[in-house]
């Protein structure tokens, strides 16, 4: 049915779980929950890894700072064309 909209093919989708699969059985350590390693690389599970959590907040404050030298900036470029 999805191959009617044209996103993914049946093939692509295969050969995929297929590439996921091999990678599990060649894991020297095996995780705990077969599941979770599939969901992990197809990217449906969001990373649990606290240090992701810190780059979030770390770009969303330099966001915050961006903004903020911004309209410093254009408010010293308005001084100096006064």
């Amino acid at each position: 049915e999805i191959e009617q909209f044209g996103v993914f093919s049946a093939s692509t989708v295969g050969c995929f779980l297929f590439t996921v699969l091999v990678a599990l059985y060649e894991e020297p350590e095996k995780p705990n929950s077969a599941l979770d390693f599939l969901k992990h690389h197809i990217g449906a599970a969001a990373p649990e890894n606290p240090e992701v959590e810190a780059l979030r907040l770390e770009v969303a404050e330099m966001r915050e700072k961006y903004e903020a030298v911004l309209e410093e900036n254009k408010k010293l470029k308005a001084k100096v064309n006064i």
